[in-house]
């Protein structure tokens, strides 16, 4: 077990110096379909506490396609207190969501239930309705939610932006010794790595995820 652990942690290590973690997250956010098409519902699953990084993003990225699509209403589902769902509705009337096209569903402990559940709250899922979660989760939320009855929902994934800044600095202008290795022009090792690294245990996570949904026939 202990050698099966360091051969995995070695393959990890080595794998953040490549880009298949950007690419296996990037394949997890666009391999369902983006959507195309107008729509006239939209559906923000939430999961995480607010406000924080991942829910504010959602809500964005939630408020710009309302924007695009503005007779479409508004669903925003999000499992725990009713205080976290009225932080979101308020972030979506901020950010130009009129409080009378959003509805909302505090319930649904995993994407499977949320996607019951929405499912019956629209009417058995008729309508064209783009969907909005992380990247990572999009291919399985996509897939649940048509599994359930949904047959016209589309991946709207919320992506962040990386910086493009060059974060290059002068390791002996600040202070820097000279006994410590200088990295100061090695922003990939520095960043790119660690983010990478970080990208493999969420797709990690994900896949096992699918393998599960898919498992239980829930995809």
């Amino acid at each position: 077990m202990i050698k099966a652990t360091g051969v995995l942690a070695l393959i990890m290590v080595a794998l953040a110096f490549t880009r298949l973690p950007f690419d296996a997250h990037r394949w997890l956010g666009s391999a369902a379909g983006g959507c195309e098409l107008p729509v006239d519902g939209i559906i923000v699953l939430g999961g995480s506490g607010m406000p924080s990084g991942p829910e504010l993003l959602r809500l964005r990225h939630a408020a710009e396609v309302a924007t695009s699509f503005p007779k479409a209403k508004v669903l925003v589902v999000h499992p725990g207190e009713e205080t976290v769902v009225r932080q979101m509705v308020m972030e979506l009337v901020l950010r130009g969501v009129g409080m009378e096209r959003i509805e909302v569903l505090p319930a649904g402990e995993n994407t499977r239930e949320q996607a019951l559940l929405s499912t019956a709250i629209w009417d058995g899922g008729g309508r064209a309705t783009a969907l909005v979660t992380a990247p990572e989760n999009m291919y399985r939320s996509v897939l649940a939610f048509r599994k359930a009855g949904m047959a016209n929902v589309c991946g709207e994934p919320a992506w962040d932006h990386a910086s493009h800044h060059d974060f290059r600095y002068r390791h002996g202008a600040i202070g820097g010794k000279a006994y410590v290795p200088d990295v100061s022009s090695a922003p990939g090792i520095r960043y790119t790595f660690w983010n990478y690294l970080k990208l493999e245990v969420t797709c990690m996570r994900e896949y096992v995820a699918i393998a599960y949904y898919r498992l239980n026939g829930w995809l």
